[in-house]
């Protein structure tokens, strides 16, 4: 039997242990915040549905961007 080494699960306390890299927080919007998106350029931000998507008015051009929002940047 042989098993796949990557597939090994080590002990939190083993010191071989090592933690993959933190994630980083998900940034938070509000109604009227300004943005950036790579894509679609300067917008503001018309509304928010929770932690899973917001409403952005890019120039006329509605688009709602999911979450975790890594192509949008808040100036």
């Amino acid at each position: 039997m042989t098993e796949s080494f990557a597939s090994r699960r080590h002990l939190p306390t083993s010191p071989f242990h090592r933690p993959g890299p933190a994630a980083p927080p998900i940034e938070q919007f509000e109604v009227g915040d300004r943005v950036s998106h790579d894509q679609f350029g300067l917008g503001r931000v018309t509304g928010v549905e929770g932690a899973d998507a917001v409403l952005v008015d890019f120039s006329g051009r509605q688009g709602r961007i999911l979450s975790p929002f890594t192509k949008l940047v808040k100036l």
